[in-house]
């Protein structure tokens, strides 16, 4: 269930980020412990080969991390994160990054996040990362 005064708070913080903007990020879903973003494939996010570009994936993830993490500590900063592609990000309209929180404590969070090539309610998974968010001093 999402939370509105959150979803709406999560909205506007992207709104602030130039380069979320840029790339016609949108954030769908956002309650504690969970966040999910979306973008639009378009030709600019791609590679020469057609797939989209791997620094795209990882900025999805990267934000929905921080987002996930966000939502239990506040305000918040990447510490670490690892991505995996698992194949090719081709043929979609969009992708959705879908972010939780494993475990937090007072000043971090553990967090997991999938990312889907999208096409209408159809999800294939392109990549898998895990990160550790922690509170902004």
């Amino acid at each position: 269930m999402d939370h509105p005064d959150l979803l709406s708070h999560g909205r506007e913080v992207l709104r602030q980020q130039p380069f979320s903007v840029l790339l016609g990020a949108r954030l769908d879903a956002f309650a504690p412990g969970k966040a999910e973003l979306s973008l639009p494939i378009t030709p600019q996010v791609l590679q020469q080969d057609g797939f989209v570009h791997g620094g795209v994936l990882s900025y999805l993830a990267d934000n929905a991390l921080t987002y996930a993490g966000g939502s239990v500590l506040g305000k918040v900063l990447t510490s670490e994160f690892k991505i995996n592609y698992v194949r090719p990000a081709m043929n979609g309209d969009r992708l959705v990054a879908v972010a939780t929180v494993l475990g937090s404590g007072k000043t971090q969070a553990v967090c997991r996040c999938d990312v889907f090539v999208a096409t209408g309610s159809d999800r294939k998974l392109c990549a898998a990362a895990q990160g550790t968010i922690r509170k902004a001093s």
